[in-house]
């Protein structure tokens, strides 16, 4: 049995935002599986000193510091009519890591994290291909250019167009591609016309997601406290603590004066770093573990309006034991057996998180209610475990060099 080859458009380690969370996990599952090579790219400096804590599930390590400007990515993808998704990704250096991978290695199984990735694949032959694309990434272009204006909407729905184009043809190469909820597949599946599609679902780790656990609390904050967590460059992020903080959380603090909204995550960009100039609103930039303020929550919030895929905000809070308060987008794919509560305009968010903070008893069954959920539902174990037949191996048959 050969090696694995690992792709991915983000380098895995710290486990810390969304994409690098469900990358972990995977890149762990497959090091049980079988040797594991991994290439990746690094857009955060620390994460070229951090590589090390990946050393106990990968024989090796190809880590390339991304630093192409996106401008620069633009004009690739117009001179080459390809979408900026895979511009932006474009890196002799990688490409010539993966050919000393192939080269130097018995890969037999290559696992691609991302569409963007899939340029790196070599041609047709003897590997098997597997291609999480995770969410439907063009799906959220389209939605962009439907709120865009002028060049804006044009570029946005090139970049719609040109990535689906991408994806199905890649679909049509691979043995079988994966995403990350039914609703995901489905829509891929109607608008790619392809075959060979599989659901593997995101999961939770409830033993450090524990409201028990240990971890450092925060300082007590004047006031109820409602929480979103998230990376806070990412524009589907900053569009929903806009909305909530200039539209929702103005009627909560008319029956709560003392309300407290705090922004949770690192790289805010300048957009929200202004909020914290509105009344009650907390901007904290990059802390180092976010289940302080979890835990300190009356009410967690993820009132996102454009959202692709599982939100690992919303499983780690439904996991920290927090009553939540999302819209319908933030809440699709994730089967949380009715213990969150969703809405949809601005008056039924706001009224929700109000029902919240006046009855502190049943915000505490909400809360424990959701994180039984999780535990029944959301190991990553059981979740990754549809893989096994996709890669055609058995766990624990070759992983003598690992050390969990």
């Amino acid at each position: 049995m050969g090696d694995i080859l690992f792709l991915a458009h983000r380098i895995p380690f710290p486990p810390d935002r969304g994409d690098k969370i469900r990358g972990f996990h995977i890149l762990r599952h497959l090091a049980k599986l079988g040797r594991v090579h991994l290439a990746a790219f690094a857009d955060d400096p620390r994460d070229m000193e951090r590589k090390r804590g990946l050393v106990p599930f990968t024989a090796s390590r190809s880590i390339i510091f991304r630093t192409k400007p996106q401008w620069i990515a633009a004009l690739q993808a117009f001179a080459t009519r390809q979408p900026v998704s895979l511009t932006a990704f474009a890196s002799e250096p990688l490409r010539a890591a993966v050919q000393g991978i192939l080269t130097r290695h018995s890969i037999d199984t290559i696992f691609v994290f991302s569409s963007q990735m899939a340029q790196y694949l070599p041609p047709p032959g003897r590997q098997r291909v597997i291609m999480d694309f995770c969410d439907m990434d063009s799906a959220k272009f389209d939605a962009y250019a439907a709120s865009g204006r002028g060049p804006m909407r044009w570029m946005m729905q090139r970049e719609a167009n040109l990535l689906l184009a991408h994806d199905r043809a890649v679909a049509d190469r691979v043995q079988a591609s994966v995403f990350i909820s039914d609703a995901e597949a489905q829509l891929f599946q109607s608008r790619a016309r392809t075959g060979k599609i599989h659901v593997v679902e995101n999961g939770i780790d409830t033993m450090h997601f524990d409201p028990a656990a240990a971890f450092k609390r925060i300082e007590s904050v004047n006031g109820p406290l409602i929480v979103f967590t998230g990376q806070m460059d990412y524009r589907p992020n900053i569009e929903a603590v806009s909305w909530f903080a200039n539209m929702i959380f103005p009627h909560i603090r008319v029956a709560q004066p003392a309300a407290r909204f705090a922004i949770v995550g690192r790289q805010p960009t300048d957009a929200v770093k202004a909020l914290a100039a509105l009344p009650g609103v907390i901007v904290t930039g990059e802390v180092a573990d976010v289940r302080g303020w979890l835990a300190a929550a009356q009410v967690v919030v993820a009132p996102l309006r454009l959202a692709r895929g599982v939100q690992n905000k919303v499983l780690e809070a439904m996991a920290m034991a927090r009553p939540l308060v999302v819209s319908a987008a933030a809440a699709e794919g994730i089967d949380h057996g009715d213990t969150i509560r969703i809405g949809a305009t601005v008056g039924e968010i706001a009224d929700h998180v109000l029902a919240v903070l006046a009855d502190a008893t049943s915000a505490a069954s909400m809360g424990a209610a959701a994180r039984a959920q999780v535990q029944r539902r959301y190991s990553w174990a059981s979740r990754l475990a549809a893989l096994d037949p996709l890669l055609g191996r058995v766990p624990g048959s070759v992983a003598k060099y690992l050390s969990f």
